[in-house]
């Protein structure tokens, strides 16, 4: 399969791609190499997959119409996996523009350029944020999602909608995937658990929100592969009337407390973190929680990453990568 990847310098987009490379697809990888966070690190990721012989990438903003017409005109893609995306909640407070540019904008010029060449299957991120207020646990795919807490958590719920009328309309296999805070190596540094192993190698405080009651659904990145690629070669079905359109949660189905989370680390790490207890941030929520049943029935998904083996690779890779990064700079 020839496979368009947007948003392939970015932490999901650089593994996916690595996976589906592996398995003898065509990769076509775009990426606007934005400086939410350190681009040195999407270069790096990059450059584990520039010299693969199935490999093109192109430096282009989904937020340009031009471009992307263009780019879907001049390729005969069979399925997108719609990856790039202004992320994050707290950054969303700063510069909304932002995610209207690219969350919203961008995500209509992919709709289009899907529509309009016959892709047979469009894959999308969506995110655990669109839950929101909500304090029913788990969260499933059927429950309410309409009062969103930041305007990042908006932005998704729109692409949800988006994807829905597009599919309605035009009979487009389209599936939304809402993440759980998907964690590994290669990681986004902008991540609380990034941010952590930072701090504690360096001896420097790490801020602790709501004084660390807070649970999340740590998803280790390669289950969230393994299932993407499973999906990607199964388009939703029309059944009922309704269109060829479906939603899944992709979580790990076992929330972790942060306090637990952090502890884990530490083990790990071998330090102890001097903490800077702090009450709940604008735009965030107490408890995610992903219920992934429709996931387990119709792909026979089952995360099997425990925390404590994804955060032992995570830290390895932590170590090493910036240990290599020191060496150069010391170098230069």
């Amino acid at each position: 399969m020839k496979i368009l990847v947007t948003g392939v310098a970015g932490f999901i987009g650089y593994h996916l791609a690595t996976r589906l490379l592996a398995e003898g697809n065509q990769v076509y990888g775009i990426d606007n190499l934005n400086n939410y966070y350190d681009v040195s690190l999407k270069q790096a990721r990059l450059q584990q997959i520039l010299p693969h012989s199935n490999f093109t990438f192109d430096y282009l903003d989904i937020s340009d119409r031009t471009l992307v017409t263009e780019l879907f005109a001049a390729n005969d893609f069979d399925v997108v996996v719609h990856l790039a995306a202004q992320a994050g909640v707290r950054y969303s407070l700063q510069n909304p523009h932002a995610y209207v540019d690219s969350n919203l904008v961008g995500f209509t010029n992919i709709l289009e350029g899907c529509r309009h060449n016959s892709i047979k299957h469009l894959i999308f991120a969506s995110s655990s944020s669109v839950y929101g207020a909500n304090t029913k646990v788990p969260f499933a795919v059927n429950d309410n999602v309409d009062r969103p807490i930041s305007l990042y958590a908006a932005t998704k719920k729109a692409n949800e909608l988006m994807a829905h009328a597009y599919s309605h309309l035009y009979q487009m296999p389209i599936t939304g995937l809402r993440f759980f805070t998907v964690y590994g190596p290669w990681g986004r540094p902008d991540m609380a658990y990034f941010k952590f192993a930072q701090a504690i190698a360096h001896n420097q405080p790490i801020d602790v929100y709501n004084f660390g009651k807070m649970k999340r659904d740590f998803t280790y990145i390669d289950d969230v592969i393994e299932a993407v690629t499973r999906i990607i070669p199964t388009q939703p079905l029309t059944r009922n009337g309704q269109p060829p359109y479906k939603i899944y949660n992709l979580g790990n189905n076992q929330p972790v407390e942060l306090n637990e989370f952090i502890a884990t680390i530490e083990k790990i790490m071998g330090k102890s973190a001097r903490k800077n207890l702090l009450p709940m941030q604008p735009g965030d929520v107490v408890s995610t929680y992903a219920d992934v049943r429709e996931l387990i029935a119709d792909f026979d998904f089952h995360p099997t990453t425990s925390i404590t083996l994804g955060l032992e690779k995570f830290v390895s890779w932590y170590q090493e990568y910036y240990q290599v990064a020191s060496r150069e700079l010391i170098a230069m």
